[in-house]
């Protein structure tokens, strides 16, 4: 019998890709009824997207540190935040560049956050861990497809100057050479995986592939960063989290993911309160979309959730002790 942590990633293995082919039917349907999905749409499944995927971020501080001693916790939870804060700010006043610096990190942290989930299911699994080379030719892929892609697709501008009108120069005159590697290197690690006998890595790779080349860049996107990140990191929250083991260790897997989920969703109701004041505060800065208040907030958290998931990501590659 399967045991419950390995029911768990199963869980979020198999509800990511049914959010990918999900995504990816809405899409045929439009296009098949309408020509195509319009602008309008892709901004509320966006939205939806973004905000499913918020809570697996917003609870870095129940899993970094003890809460004993109280000095330590909350000196931990007033650095994370300026982090956060430093970043949107830079974010918002340098709109190129930060959007650049945060799609290469956020490439690299997706890309090997997947390779991590793989490993710790197939110690999940009591099966032996890929090499680091496996690892590898998986996680550049799995990581600048669902980004680069998208943000270098032509159906980008008018998405992106819905957004915020400065972001379609983000790729300057790079744009064709961008995609051009990254669909060398997704071929290349296809044949290498497929050598490899890695038939799992193989499916994820050709989802990622063909959701980021089909659907509109802010859809993939945005389905990516909620429908398969958010999930497959939820699942590694699980024996991270002492309440969460307790249910594990009961054997009740389905209520492990709940106790994973419900401590961050205060940060949905966070994020559009806080998107909501933006937009009406300063609306020449944050734009009057709240589509782009809301990615403001989510990069910004992003950077710290960045540097405290890179140890967990290291220690599931075997690179940490």
């Amino acid at each position: 019998m399967e045991n419950p942590l390995a029911r768990v990633y199963k869980w979020a293995s198999f509800w990511s890709r049914m959010g990918f082919l999900a995504t990816l039917i809405v899409v045929g349907i439009s296009h098949l009824l309408f020509g195509g999905i319009n602008l309008s749409l892709q901004l509320v499944i966006a939205l939806l997207a973004l905000l499913v995927g918020i809570p697996h971020g917003a609870i870095d501080h129940l899993i970094s540190i003890p809460r004993k001693p109280d000095s330590r916790f909350f000196s931990y939870i007033i650095i994370y935040t300026l982090i956060a804060v430093i970043a949107g700010w830079m974010i918002a006043t340098w709109n190129i560049n930060g959007f650049r610096v945060v799609l290469l990190m956020s490439a690299l942290h997706f890309g090997f956050g997947d390779a991590s989930f793989r490993n710790e299911q197939q110690d999940a699994r009591k099966l032996s861990r890929f090499s680091f080379l496996t690892e590898c030719l998986y996680a550049l892929p799995a990581g600048f497809l669902p980004v680069m892609l998208p943000m270098t697709d032509s159906r980008t501008l008018s998405a992106l100057m819905r957004i915020h009108p400065h972001l379609q120069f983000w790729s300057g005159n790079h744009t064709v050479l961008f995609r051009q590697i990254v669909l060398v290197l997704t071929v290349l690690s296809l044949v290498a995986l497929i050598l490899f006998r890695r038939y799992q890595l193989v499916i994820d790779l050709l989802l990622l592939t063909a959701l980021s080349l089909v659907a509109p860049p802010l859809v993939a996107f945005a389905a990516y960063f909620g429908f398969w990140h958010a999930l497959r990191h939820t699942a590694r929250l699980v024996p991270k989290l002492p309440r969460a083991q307790e249910r594990i260790a009961a054997g009740d897997w389905r209520k492990a993911i709940t106790r994973a989920v419900v401590p961050g969703l205060y940060a949905v109701i966070g994020t559009l309160l806080v998107a909501g004041v933006l937009m009406y505060a300063n609306p020449g800065k944050f734009s009057s979309s709240l589509l782009w208040s809301t990615l403001l907030i989510v990069w910004a958290l992003t950077v710290p959730h960045m540097m405290v998931t890179a140890r967990f990501d290291l220690k599931a590659m075997g690179k940490l002790v």
